[in-house]
Formats: C-alpha cells, structure tokens, sequence
C-alpha cells in the first residue's frame, strides 16, 4: 500500500468460498466499509444460521448489509451514501444491476471459481471436476450486467489432484482467489492513476466459454451408461453436495438407496472377464470385499465406500456382510 491511497471498499459475499478474500482485504490496508450478504432464512418456527461471510463480518466488526433484492431503490441509496470507491464480490448470489454498478468510481470485481470464460456460471468447481479439466483456476473480472462476461484483470492456474473432490478444491481455490483480487485492485489503481481504468483487464472470448449451472440433487444419480471413468468424476465432483447416489432393487421388493463415497476406474482386463460388455449397472462382482459395476463402452468402476439409507458410512466389505448383494444384482 506504500504510496497508493487506500479504498473505500464494500464486499458482496455469502459463501465460504469468499472468506479468504475476506480475510486479506482486512490485511491489506484498504477499509472496508460494509459487507454486503444474502439474509438468513429458515423454516417457520426455527432460527436460520447465519452464513459463513455474516459471522466473519460480525467478527471483524464490519457494518453488515443484508437487503433481499440488493438492487432495489432503498439498498442503491444506502450504498451510495457509503461512497465506495469499489464493490468486490465473490459467491454473492444476486446479479448486481448497471445503476448499482454505477455507483463506486471503479465499479466492481468478481472472484470467479474458474479460468473464464471456461465454466461460467454458479457451479464451476464442480463442473471443472466433471469434465475432466486437469488445470482450473481462479479468474477476477470487471462486473457487467452478463454474468461472468466482463474482462478478465487477474487469473491464476490450479491444477486438480487426481483423486481431489469438489470439497477439497474449494478452499485451495479459495485461497489463491484471495491473492488474485488483491493483484487485481493493484492493477485497477495503477490503470487509474494512468487515466486508463475502464480498460483495464482483457475481454473474454465469448466462443470459447462453456457454462456451470448451479446442481440440483438430481445431478448426484449416477447414469450407468456413462464410461466409469465419468462417473468418478461425478463421484468427486458433487462432494459434498448432493453425492452420487444409485438405488439397489433388493430381493424383498424395496429399492435402496446408497450413496457411493469413493470409487474408482477398474482396468478394462481385469473388469468382468466377459465377452461381451455387460448391462451398465450390472453388478459384476460381490466377494472378496469388492463391489465391481459395470458401466457404458465396456468399463467397470469398483465402489470402495458406501452410505447405505440409514446406516453410516461404510467399506464395501463391511456392506456386504450384511447385504444379500450378489453379482447379476441391478444398480440404477
């Protein structure tokens, strides 16, 4: 911060993916003038938990903002009236309108989970997992009314563990993300002080930007037709939320619910031993420990853990004892 004037700066967060950024604009010398979060809801009759970027707020003594529409005419005045000279946003929820976004000098910045424009949207972790990226990143742009679109001002690479889960990358993602928006509002003021700050970053190309829609529980339910290697990826993408999922039709008539907590791609060669590629969802194999399933193009996945419905988390082995599982058996 040495010979650069220190911002007035309001944060627009909700999720626990913002609380790094959080966390070094404290640290950075800038002041934060308010955070902005999404309000609390709960059930009638119970008392909502507040969010992960209230309690950080509330413990760092920030102001805390938390209109239902942060767009709506009483929300604008009240940001006005704090005069920032920037919004920084990240896992927010609302898309922040042009008149909002007209009111600091330097508009605002958004941390996005994900080297844009690939995997735009509200899931991009989750969606970098799935479609089997080896590098992801993080990306801080200048906010426009079409989500995820403005120019890119800071990016930075992550490469994803082999084996790493949704749950995992998160935080590490996180964490870099911090380090991007301070380099980002570096360069914002530079650019500034050069007369050039609507400038500032380089335009995506729109051609190559994929989406990341927001999941919805039905994306955990495991499609058996996909190759094995797919469905482990889904397996690590959607932890911790909703969890692959898959039904056992059992000898009694009832279907089973198991969510499959760790999997992994079994070699061609060693699959099935038949010549023919089985039904996916076929379970191949019950002994020994190993529950071996066939899945589409001929792969296999054997499932190492499982929840089945209502009892804990469990080995394949331990399921087995007390499971009348057999191979031929149906997932799906």
């Amino acid at each position: 911060m040495r010979g650069v004037t220190p911002l007035r700066i309001v944060v627009m967060g909700t999720g626990p993916f913002a609380l790094p950024m959080l966390a070094a604009l404290l640290r950075s010398g800038h002041e934060i003038v308010a955070v902005v979060t999404r309000p609390d809801h709960a059930p009638p009759g119970r008392r909502p938990a507040p969010n992960p970027m209230r309690r950080a707020a509330a413990a760092a003594g920030l102001p805390i903002l938390d209109p239902e529409r942060v767009n709506d005419p009483d929300s604008l005045a009240g940001l006005e009236a704090l005069r920032p000279d920037l919004f920084v946003v990240c896992d927010y929820g609302q898309i922040l309108a042009p008149a909002l976004l007209a009111v600091p000098p330097l508009g605002g910045i958004n941390l996005h989970g994900s080297l844009l424009p690939r995997h735009r949207g509200a899931a991009p972790i989750q969606w970098a997992i799935l479609s089997g990226d080896a590098v992801t990143g993080v990306s801080v742009i200048r906010m426009t009314p079409t989500l995820d679109a403005g120019n890119v001002i800071a990016a930075r690479p992550v490469t994803i563990a082999l084996r790493e889960t949704a749950a995992e990358l998160e935080p590490r993602l996180a964490e870099v993300g911090a380090e991007a928006v301070l380099e980002a509002i570096e360069r914002l003021q530079a650019a500034r002080a050069a007369g050039a700050a609507a400038a500032v970053g380089i335009p995506q190309d729109a051609d190559q930007a994929t989406r990341a829609p927001r999941l919805s529980k039905s994306d955990g339910i495991v499609d058996w037709s996909w190759p094995a290697a797919r469905i482990e990826r889904l397996r690590r993408a959607v932890e911790p939320w909703p969890r692959a999922t898959t039904f056992l039709r059992r000898g009694d008539g009832q279907t089973q619910r198991l969510v499959l907590e760790d999997v992994e791609v079994v070699a061609p060669d060693s699959s099935a031993g038949e010549a023919a590629p089985a039904v996916p969802g076929t379970v191949l194999a019950a002994a020994d420990g190993r529950i071996v399933v066939a899945c589409g193009a001929g792969t296999a996945l054997v499932i190492l853990r499982l929840v089945p419905e209502g009892r804990r988390s469990m080995s394949a082995a331990e399921f087995l004892c007390g499971s009348p599982l057999r191979a031929g058996a149906r997932l799906g």
